[in-house]
């Protein structure tokens, strides 16, 4: 199982430096990788959960990769329909390149209706959007010259070099907890990405439909890789309140040790709790994160302390 960052890029205390120093400490401490987030328009219902400044998730990457050797880069998600598939698609293959293969792809549908107003993208249609982009991002990560015909966007011949390092493209992850979410990492994805996840419902519900889902496309399971949020606190939390990752060291250890027996390929750790205040300071998140490496996973051997 491996554990993961979630880097802040956005809030005051973003700039370019603390982003490479993120990366570079995740790294050094033995963290296997981390992942950023993606919006364009700086809308107020996303300035209200994300304040600016925003930096672009494909430009972060692209230069984070050139700075690292070990440490995988991913994205958690990137809104899909917010940008043509040719584009999407070409991104993807660059940063896997630019990379050496470390880039994780995941992809979701987005939740901020002024932001797809903005954007003149249809949010009542986003599904079906993105299930068709992502359809079209396939087939010019699998063919030199690629052509595609969809409900949603169609061209022909179209050169895709260079593509993808990672054969038959990177990992594809599938943001999202709902049931259409489910359906799409069935059909479409290599890897379910849900956040912020309570135990019970993934082991009761979530994990059984995505096989049967599975079962029903004739594919093989995909992988399950959480975002789960990380609050260590000094008195433990009642289990029927916290969301998976919350609580003492205690707790933390035995929600691992959980998904590990789920069969969790990788977890990724997010600090971020929706308080605009704590993006102006990234210690408290820092030592959340250096508690887990000393205290709750041998993150060398891959194996709970």
């Amino acid at each position: 199982m491996k554990i993961g960052i979630n880097l802040i890029n956005f809030g005051p205390a973003a700039t370019p430096d603390s982003l490479i120093r993120w990366t570079r400490l995740a790294e050094a401490i033995g963290y296997h990788f981390v992942m950023t987030s993606d919006h364009v328009a700086m809308t107020a219902d996303v300035v209200g959960r994300y304040p600016a400044p925003f930096y672009d998730p494909w430009v972060t990457l692209g230069w984070i990769a050139g700075q690292t050797r070990r440490i995988e880069i991913g994205t958690t998600v990137i809104i899909v329909p917010y940008r043509h598939p040719l584009e999407t698609a070409r991104l993807v293959a660059n940063v896997d390149a630019v990379s050496d293969g470390r880039f994780l792809f995941g992809a979701g549908v987005g939740w901020a209706k002024q932001e797809f107003d903005a954007l003149g993208v249809s949010f009542e249609r986003r599904g079906s959007i993105t299930d068709d982009y992502l359809r079209a991002m396939k087939a010019c990560w699998t063919q030199d010259v690629a052509s595609y015909e969809g409900p949603f966007v169609s061209f022909r011949d179209i050169h895709t070099a260079p593509r993808p390092v990672q054969t038959p493209h990177p990992p594809l992850w599938i943001g999202g907890g709902s049931d259409a979410a489910l359906r799409r990492a069935a059909r479409l994805g290599d890897a379910w990405h849900p956040i912020r996840i309570r135990l019970a419902p993934i082991r009761e519900h979530g994990l059984p439909k995505l096989r049967e889902l599975a079962d029903k496309e004739g594919k093989p399971a995909p992988a399950f890789c959480p975002r789960i949020r990380l609050r260590i606190t000094d008195t433990a939390m009642p289990d029927d309140e916290r969301l998976c990752g919350e609580g003492t060291v205690d707790q933390v250890r035995r929600d691992f040790a959980a998904l590990e027996a789920l069969g969790a390929q990788y977890v990724l750790l997010d600090t971020y709790t929706d308080d605009v205040e704590a993006t102006r300071r990234h210690d408290v998140a820092w030592r959340m994160f250096a508690t887990v490496a000393e205290r709750v996973v041998d993150l060398d051997r891959r194996t709970l302390r």
